[in-house]
């Protein structure tokens, strides 16, 4: 409650406290995921942020993220508690994605970051917690690559033109055949990279990775190909896009892992099969 009696209005729901009724404030992706955690389907940890703090930012900029900004830190707090692991930890770390969530599906249109929280010394103890030193390295060149394409607005082309480069002194056509004393050096040439296109290193501190993705994620609201979307198929401007914030998990984490996409009904006729 606050000092003149009405109680605070909150931004940020744990995935347990929401709804497919709060649709509107928790964007699809939310919503379902707080539908998906009731039946009792395996949701890994998280939280949303809603799209009314998304409206919020795009009208007041940075100082309206500063005064959510404690609530997010909260849910995060909540989050490294129920994981059991810490935030940019040395021993154990919590690694997360960072998703938009429109209450219309717009697939594609917006920003994503994955594998958020990594640094110099969080990737040294997901080594020792995977036992795979390859996969936690191209863990990190991943986030390395994603978080500057899509918070710093690098080219994602200066990046894959060093992996083919790489592959091709290699001998290799994919990345999983990538050695991890080669994926050590493609990281040092990313960060390079960022610091001789920015001026800036490479951020570390996983806490200002989190706060830059969630502005990147809201200001994905505005980027011109979801403009385009919500044009052409009649979409209004106003409704915002929501933040959700989950525990990773890898689909690179050795042959019995994997990501895909799973449908109760046809994506195209709505048949039941």
């Amino acid at each position: 409650m606050t000092k003149t009696g009405y109680e605070k209005k909150r931004y940020v729901f744990p995935f347990a406290e929401g709804s497919a009724e709060k649709k509107s404030l928790l964007g699809g992706k939310g919503a379902n995921l707080a539908e998906m955690l009731k039946i009792g389907l395996p949701v890994p940890p998280g939280f949303t942020i809603s799209t009314e703090a998304c409206l919020g930012y795009l009208k007041k900029g940075e100082p309206f993220l500063d005064e959510v900004w404690d609530e997010i830190q909260d849910a995060m707090i909540d989050l490294q508690k129920e994981s059991g692991k810490t935030f940019g930890g040395i021993k154990n770390p919590l690694l997360v994605s960072v998703r938009s969530g429109a209450a219309v599906s717009m697939p594609g249109m917006m920003d994503t970051i994955l594998n958020l929280g990594l640094n110099a010394d969080s990737v040294k103890a997901l080594i020792a917690v995977s036992g795979d030193e390859r996969f936690a390295l191209d863990s990190y060149r991943r986030f390395i690559q994603m978080f500057s394409n899509v918070v710093l607005g690098l080219e994602g082309e200066i990046f894959e033109n060093v992996l083919r480069q790489v592959k091709k002194d290699l001998g290799v056509s994919y990345d999983f055949e990538i050695n991890p004393s080669a994926w050590k050096g493609v990281i040092s040439r990313f960060l390079r990279i960022v610091e001789q296109e920015t001026g800036e290193s490479f951020p570390d501190d996983p806490w200002v990775q989190l706060k830059k993705s969630v502005e990147a994620v809201f200001l994905s609201w505005k980027n011109p190909r979801a403009i385009t979307y919500r044009r052409i198929n009649k979409i209004p401007d106003d409704l915002g896009t929501a933040v959700n914030v989950m525990t990773m998990v890898f689909g690179n984490l050795g042959e019995d892992c994997g990501t895909g996409v799973c449908f109760t009904r046809n994506p195209s006729t709505g048949e039941k099969k």
